[in-house]
């Protein structure tokens, strides 16, 4: 499972929208997008905000082992 498929996953199971998650990440919608697509990925000083959001650690976040 990419990086990309993995945000998709947490941000479906906690019922957010791309505009809910970009909001609380002061991102844009498109940029979560772009990121679930795996066409960019979360620019380094985004990774803790979004492990820390949903609870999660950045090994569980990059590389899917908890």
């Amino acid at each position: 499972m990419t990086i990309g498929e993995r945000l998709l996953k947490l941000r479906r199971e906690r019922n957010l929208s791309q505009e809910e998650l970009a909001n609380v990440l002061d991102v844009s919608r498109q940029t979560i997008s772009k990121w679930e697509t795996d066409q960019t990925t979360p620019d380094f000083d985004k990774i803790v905000p979004l492990c820390e959001y949903f609870g999660i650690t950045s090994d569980e976040l990059l590389s899917g082992k908890k």
